[in-house]
């Protein structure tokens, strides 16, 4: 019968070298691997500037468009152009104040207005857009913010003599002539309410005059009660005029005559 004997592993044959040889294999299967993902984080970090720069490059293609159409006074479309590109950089100040001066253009104020916030909003030291802003609410009839945006621009850009010499003077300008006219109109009620008291005349009851006249008015009201006159028709037809005394009455036989007062 055949016995069998207990067998050495496998493993244990391996030698050291050999296995050193593995363990610096692995490592550089591992380097590998990391390397490969820091390759696809740089390759999506890649792609993805690459979008953003062709979006960048589409949208000044869209924003020159427009600014071209709006020269020619094609303004729907030159805004059709500019709300294109805002889908590609919504962060685009000029394009929100380049918005607003041509929906003032069209004469629709209030997307003037608010285009023009809008670029504030994403470039506050931008002077052009505090300017369109101030414009805008001009146009609104908003002075005192308007007055204030011109302000503003002017302290981002001192220098600049459009804003000095023509928006904010003109500005100014209208603010004093709207206090005048408010003014005038509150002078004007002032005024108004002065005659109407003035057309009801104060009459002072007791003076001599007033106690004259309402004297006579009396005497006159006493001879008419004492005299009192009555017209007479007779059954005939016959008309007769006939003044009753309070002290001694004429009165006819009324079986004769016909009393018409």
């Amino acid at each position: 019968m055949a016995s069998f004997g207990w067998k050495r592993k496998i493993g244990e044959k391996v030698s050291k070298a050999t296995s050193q040889q593995f363990e610096a294999e692995a490592a550089d299967d591992k380097d590998l691997g990391d390397d490969d993902d820091v390759n696809w984080v740089h390759a999506a970090k890649r792609r993805k500037e690459i979008l953003l720069e062709d979006c960048v490059r589409k949208s000044k293609e869209l924003k020159d468009e427009g600014a071209n159409l709006a020269e020619n006074r094609r303004y729907r479309e030159a805004l059709v152009k500019w709300d294109e590109a805002l889908q590609l950089t919504p962060e685009d100040a000029t394009l929100y104040e380049m918005k607003s001066q041509v929906l003032m253009s069209l004469h629709e104020m209030f997307p003037a207005v608010h285009a023009a916030e809008m670029a504030v909003q994403r470039n506050p030291r931008s002077w052009d857009a505090w300017q369109t802003l101030g414009r805008a609410q001009l146009g609104l009839g908003e002075i005192a913010l308007a007055i204030r945006s011109f302000q503003v621009s002017l302290h981002i850009f001192p220098m600049n003599p459009e804003v000095w010499k023509e928006d904010l003077s003109w500005a100014r300008k209208l603010q004093e002539q709207q206090k005048a006219t408010k003014n005038e109109s509150v002078q004007a009620l002032a005024k108004g309410k002065e005659l109407a008291q003035e057309s009801i005349p104060d009459y002072d009851f007791e003076s001599d005059e007033i106690v004259a006249v309402c004297a006579a008015i009396a005497e006159k009201e006493k001879a008419l009660s004492a005299a009192k006159t009555m017209v007479i028709v007779s059954a005939s037809g016959t008309v007769e005029t006939v003044t009753e005394q309070d002290t001694c009455p004429a009165t006819p036989d009324e079986t004769l005559f016909i009393r018409a007062r």
